[in-house]
């Protein structure tokens, strides 16, 4: 009933964030690489195209070489996109770097919802260096959101964290 700006074009002059870029289907990947390509697309019912400036950012966690062997990612799409490469250590490969990203995520819900806890116990501290993090930063995240929601001392505890991740021996 409207005309509107759509992604693309309210990020002209910026960047596009695609996620999980891996997980297109191979239609999409057609449309993905004739708009790198180009640099334009079409509206839907438009019949001229628009161009933007856009500076494209792409995440997976899909291995993008194996896929385009398999065929399931198109290749020219692989080369289009691979301009730089950085590659993200799992969260359990990086144990140094679980208390900051932990205390940052815990200054965020504080922010958010006037609380004022500190940080973890030293029981839950140590439980959350040994886990294996599977969902990574995600999972630490939601972690640390849940626990804020439940705990009601200054420090999360060990019986608080363990009602969102494994804790070892328990």
């Amino acid at each position: 009933k409207e005309d509107r700006p759509g992604l693309l074009e309210a990020a002209d002059g910026g960047t596009v964030f695609l996620d999980e870029v891996g997980n297109l289907p191979m239609d999409f990947q057609k449309t993905l690489l004739r708009f790198l390509q180009e640099r334009e697309f079409l509206r839907l019912g438009d019949t001229t195209p628009r161009r933007v400036d856009v500076r494209i950012l792409s995440a997976t966690n899909t291995d993008l070489k194996a896929a385009t062997r398999a065929g399931s990612f198109r290749e020219d799409l692989y080369y289009r996109l691979n301009a730089v490469t950085l590659q993200l250590p799992p969260l359990r490969e990086r144990v140094a770097d679980i208390p900051l990203l932990a205390a940052h995520f815990i200054r965020r819900q504080n922010a958010k919802f006037g609380t004022a806890v500190k940080g973890f116990s030293n029981d839950a501290l140590a439980a959350v260096a040994a886990y294996a993090w599977p969902g990574n930063i995600r999972e630490l995240k939601n972690a640390v959101e849940g626990s804020l929601a439940l705990e009601s001392e200054e420090f999360i505890s060990l019986a608080v964290l363990s009602q969102f991740i494994e804790i070892a021996g328990r």
